[in-house]
């Protein structure tokens, strides 16, 4: 009798058969699906576009006029407005995770694998920069190079949000530094770039999925408060913060305005938290 031959399935394959048989992490991804497409074609079911001022109609109710979700004080169609802020908002957080997740691996890895003095250097520096106000470093480099320029926020944002991930990778990075697939590199001869990207990236790309699955929903929440304390997005774009801002202070009068963006916030940022958390099961060696 022939045996049937047996196929080797890789770690990665295994971690993603696990991810799609999580069920929250399967309808997260599928409700941050549907709101991202909602978002780029949904204003193009409207006949208002995100700036039109309706002077006809302002802070009208939802329903109440041929505006679905209602007007804000300006007559702006809230429909559009919040789909162009939900861009936005994705737009920001995806952004500032990629900067701080490209500086903060490519920090971590270089002093993970290099140890001593450099690390010791290196990680010093990670130190002073954790030990200073996050939000005040942020205030500084917006009011330095200019409040509302999009891709200086993007900069801001992403420049001081890589200090975790660096201690992460870092962490990774020692642990992996006497194995013997990388002594059997460094033996060889090959080039320390060439092991950091060859070597000892792909191995640390587990924690570093996860953690900025649930890094992007941080960079919305803090693009969102900074849009609230008015250094972020300047009018007339809009985040999904300002439209917050804007609701809270016409609260009384029209509460559609508030409640329609912080409902969409709220989901948002849920559903990337939620596939966060199916992403770490997933990719847990533990689980392996």
């Amino acid at each position: 009798m022939l045996e049937t031959a047996t196929v080797p399935v890789s770690s990665w394959a295994r971690s993603w058969g696990r991810v799609r048989r999580s069920r929250s992490a399967c309808v997260a991804a599928a409700g941050l699906g549907a709101i991202a497409l909602l978002a780029a074609v949904g204003p193009m079911w409207s006949g208002f576009p995100y700036d039109k001022l309706d002077w006809q109609h302002l802070a009208a109710a939802p329903f109440a006029t041929a505006h679905w979700l209602g007007t804000d004080r300006l007559g702006r169609d809230l429909y559009v407005r919040t789909l162009y802020g939900v861009r936005l908002s994705l737009a920001i957080g995806l952004t500032a995770t990629a900067i701080s997740v490209v500086i903060g691996v490519a920090w971590g890895a270089t002093a993970g694998f290099l140890g001593g003095r450099v690390d010791g250097a290196m990680m010093r520096i990670v130190d002073v920069l954790n030990a200073l106000p996050y939000l005040f470093l942020v205030i500084a480099l917006t009011a330095l190079f200019g409040r509302g320029n999009l891709y200086v926020l993007f900069l801001a944002i992403g420049a001081v949000g890589w200090i975790t991930m660096a201690r992460i990778v870092r962490g990774q990075a020692v642990s992996l530094r006497h194995r013997a697939f990388l002594e059997a590199a460094v033996a060889s001869g090959a080039a320390t770039p060439r092991i950091l990207t060859r070597h000892v990236v792909p191995n640390v790309l587990g924690p570093v999925v996860v953690y900025a699955a649930l890094t992007i929903p941080q960079m919305i929440l803090f693009e969102s408060f900074l849009s609230f304390l008015g250094l972020g997005v300047q009018e007339p774009l809009a985040s999904l913060g300002t439209l917050v801002r804007d609701g809270a202070e016409q609260m009384g009068s029209a509460p559609w305005l508030l409640i329609v963006p912080a409902s969409v916030l709220v989901v948002l940022l849920l559903g990337f938290n939620l596939l966060g958390d199916g992403l770490r099961d997933a990719l847990d060696p533990r689980d392996a």
